[in-house]
């Protein structure tokens, strides 16, 4: 069954900040979740295993939230300003 054409994004350039975004910044979120996570832990060895699977899970659906905003530069800010609040805290974290 074909899509409705009227969901759709029809510039190129937010499609590509979407697809780019939700790859990239998927990525980086689910890392710098990670490594807060792994700082409060005291085993690192047993949580590796476990963030493994779940990194996948929580990169894939990063990925398909990207696509919900019809605006691709509210994906990218959303996801920039994510990433920036999770460095500063993995920063400060003890």
């Amino acid at each position: 069954m074909p899509a409705n054409k009227k969901h759709l994004t029809t510039s190129p350039l937010h499609r590509l900040l979407k697809i780019a975004t939700g790859f990239v910044g998927g990525y980086i979120i689910t890392e710098l979740l990670f490594m807060i996570f792994i700082k409060w832990i005291e085993d690192d060895s047993s949580a590796l295993i476990s963030l493994q699977f779940i990194g996948f899970m929580l990169w894939a659906s990063l990925m398909i939230f990207a696509f919900i905003p019809k605006n691709g530069w509210i994906t990218l800010a959303i996801y920039l300003t994510s990433s920036i609040i999770l460095a500063v805290l993995f920063i400060i974290t003890p």
